[in-house]
């Protein structure tokens, strides 16, 4: 998944919840190795509990084993899809589908910071305004918001998978 930026190849590395929906992070760099990977899932455990599971496929930055220890310290199982199936990892695959037509094939980029710019307009329409059918036409974050009561601190129940793919 390459957005068309004069002289820079980027690479957005994805991460969103099978339950609601939700596209929690889409990371923007030239390059995303395994550190960011794990500062992001950081910055999403400030705000709600950590899945049971990460399914991800075996880009490099999703094999280290800075990731493995991340995740063998937070309890959460990293399942690697196997190489070459991306159907055992359809829901982000379509996910990246979705977001790639309406946002990298969408645009021709001048800069890293204009895509990301785009991809978080992009997060906030597609988790808070657009309509979902598989979540009775709801926006993501509504749907979320009925599934967890609201709470002044982050949910404590667990999801079952965030799925994530580079």
């Amino acid at each position: 998944m390459t957005p068309s930026i004069t002289g820079s190849a980027s690479v957005p590395s994805t991460s969103s919840t099978k339950e609601c929906g939700e596209a929690l992070a889409i990371e923007v760099d030239s390059s995303l190795p395994a550190e960011r990977v794990i500062r992001v899932l950081e910055q999403i455990k400030d705000s709600r509990a950590l899945p049971e599971q990460i399914r991800v496929d075996n880009g490099p930055e999703l094999i280290s084993s800075k990731l493995v220890a991340w995740c063998e310290s937070n309890r959460v199982r990293l399942h690697h899809i196997q190489p070459g199936k991306p159907t055992q990892n359809a829901y982000v695959e379509r996910f990246n589908r979705t977001f790639r037509d309406e946002v990298l094939d969408a645009h021709l980029f001048a800069s890293l910071s204009q895509v990301r710019d785009v991809v978080h307009d992009w997060i906030i329409s597609y988790n808070e305004e657009r309509p979902h059918a598989a979540l009775g036409n709801l926006p993501p974050t509504v749907f979320r918001k009925k599934l967890t009561p609201e709470s002044t601190t982050k949910p404590k129940a667990r999801i079952s998978t965030f799925e994530m793919c580079h």
